[in-house]
């Protein structure tokens, strides 16, 4: 038989059973179309993560408090970075552009009976510049805001969305702790980083953060929950980490060989941190969904096997009036990768309409990976070949006399 005939017998046998046919191709259908759906939303999740480290602002470096250990096991870390530090970087660091301490909290935030619980966060004015946000309405904070511990706020434009309606927030007080703050801006939106709304926040003076609301003084100066650092260029992004790190460990005292008490990220570690996780992920579930594509290729053996002892007759008979061994083993064989390459086509459009739809509901930027599509259509053909051995092999070995007597 030409290769031509036996595919046309075994494509005809096949609508013959459409409904079996379906059935057996469901597991590898399931299996190509998890695969596809699992890398396109790793890969979705990669892109959103790139673009919201973006949005924290170009060459950005962040000293956190605490050493790596410390980091890893708890999120209430120690108290090692004062306000001085800070000054010291913008001073002595000749890599760094503009120096950002910042002391964050979440509290109780007032407009009349309306209240909520947001984050306050205490900056200084180069926070515009290091972490690339905009004023909308008003002004944002000055030096004198910060000598004189003035009271004045400027709320994201979710917050004030929430306190004021349509208002004009300018002018107006809210209360946070009870004290009372006069609101002098409206940041641009700036969306959200992680999972938390940036929009959604208030920002006072660093002073009267630390001397009206979190009480952060002490003998060793201001404490600072963490420093945000702008780097000259994105090639001075290594030599403002090296500088930084070296002053800090003079300031802090810190003898040779001992670990740092602090941590010194750029947005290039933090988002290779996190391309890592998601990575690990998405091969993880990349590779559970892939189970789906072993359980469809037992599928595929089970029902060959069950066709084979249906067809016992047609068998005999092939072989009877002159079919070898060989016609026999290739038409049971392209069965059974047809079977498998059509659940890997159809399996494709379910996983790449899952890709799709996925990417329209949720914040996720996912597409579609030829990649991952290639090699999801070949593996499912590769199993379908594998699995179909089995029961070929035993179609073709049957004897047609033995094969002609069982009817």
């Amino acid at each position: 038989m030409h290769l031509a005939d036996s595919v046309k017998m075994a494509t005809a046998t096949l609508v013959t059973n459409r409904l079996r046919s379906l059935l057996t191709m469901l597991g590898i259908i399931i299996g190509n179309a998890s695969v596809i759906a699992m890398v396109g939303i790793g890969q979705g999740a990669q892109r959103l993560a790139a673009s919201e480290f973006e949005s924290l602002g170009p060459n950005v470096l962040f000293v956190v408090p605490g050493n790596r250990g410390t980091r890893r096991t708890t999120t209430n870390l120690p108290n090692t970075l004062v306000l001085e530090d800070a000054e010291a970087i913008a001073a002595q660091a000749p890599t760094v552009l503009a120096v950002a301490p910042q002391i964050s909290g979440r509290y109780l935030i007032t407009y009349r009976n309306r209240n909520t619980f947001t984050q306050v966060q205490g900056v200084t004015p180069e926070f515009l510049v290091v972490r690339s946000f905009d004023v909308a309405q008003g002004r944002f904070l000055t030096q004198a805001d910060l000598e004189r511990n003035n009271r004045v706020a400027i709320l994201g434009p979710d917050l004030a969305r929430r306190l004021f309606d349509q208002q004009n927030p300018i002018g107006r007080q809210v209360r946070i702790r009870n004290v009372s703050f006069d609101v002098i801006g409206i940041t641009e939106a700036k969306g959200s980083f992680l999972g938390t709304n940036q929009d959604d926040a208030v920002y006072i003076p660093l002073t009267t953060m630390a001397n009206r609301i979190a009480g952060r003084t002490s003998p060793y100066g201001t404490q600072v929950s963490f420093i945000s650092v702008a780097a000259r260029d994105r090639d001075s992004i290594r030599a403002a980490q090296f500088q930084i790190t070296n002053l800090l460990r003079l300031r802090h005292q810190i003898a040779k060989g001992k670990e740092d008490d602090f941590g010194v990220e750029s947005q290039r570690d933090a988002l290779r941190t996190v391309n890592t996780v998601t990575n690990g992920l998405t091969i993880l579930l990349a590779a559970t969904s892939a189970i789906s594509l072993v359980v469809g290729g037992i599928g595929i053996m089970n029902i060959m096997l069950v066709s084979v002892t249906e067809r016992t007759q047609e068998i005999g008979l092939r072989k009877a009036v002159g079919a070898s061994e060989h016609d026999i083993l290739i038409q049971f064989m392209i069965e059974a990768v047809i079977l498998a390459v059509a659940g890997g086509l159809v399996g494709t459009l379910v996983g790449s309409g899952a890709v799709i739809l996925i990417g329209m509901v949720s914040p996720l930027q996912t597409s579609i990976s030829p990649i991952a599509v290639a090699v999801a259509v070949s593996v499912s053909g590769g199993i379908g070949l594998f699995f179909g051995v089995v029961p070929a092999r035993r179609a073709a070995q049957l004897d047609p006399i033995v094969a002609l007597r069982s009817v």
